[in-house]
């Protein structure tokens, strides 16, 4: 195969190499769009809607970022909208039945929850029928600067943080 093929003369141990660069994925913060301003009007409504979450989204239409860890994702206001429609809420209460919405994951199957107080949430497991939460952050701007910093820890070492 000579120096052209998987395996040169001087790397015939079998391996295959990967490519040097992948092609990126999307890593965006998409700024809210008139339909996501008009979602969170909608949940605005809804009792178990923290306050600043629906200032978040009268800015900002979602976060994806596809190459960090697994990835991190802050799903748009309408997906928020019509997953509490189509499941309702979850329980993020301890003891007490208290009520959240699901606004995003991590890319490995893991949900993040906003309280009704503000407190976000991560389920230990991808399953949201009676999901165990691990408190994460005390309101949506800690939860933002939790995402921030893992995004920097990645860009510095390619180490994506906890969340």
């Amino acid at each position: 195969m000579g120096e052209q093929g998987l395996r040169g003369p001087e790397r015939n141990d079998g391996r295959v190499r990967a490519p040097s660069r992948l092609s990126p994925g999307t890593n965006e913060v998409r700024p809210a769009d008139h339909d996501d301003q008009a979602a969170a009007r909608t949940l605005a409504q809804a009792s178990v809607v923290p306050p600043d979450l629906v200032t978040f989204y009268n800015s900002i239409g979602d976060i994806t970022w596809e190459d960090v860890g697994n990835g991190y994702f802050v799903d748009p206001a309408g997906d928020v909208l019509l997953r509490l429609k189509e499941y309702g809420s979850v329980d993020v209460g301890a003891g007490q039945k208290a009520s959240g919405l699901v606004i995003g994951s991590n890319g490995g199957g893991l949900s993040y929850a906003a309280g009704p107080r503000g407190m976000v949430y991560r389920t230990r497991t991808a399953s949201l029928d009676e999901p165990e939460l691990d408190h994460v952050a005390d309101d949506l701007r800690q939860f933002l600067e939790l995402l921030e910093r893992s995004l920097t820890r990645f860009v510095a070492n390619g180490e994506p943080g906890y969340l």
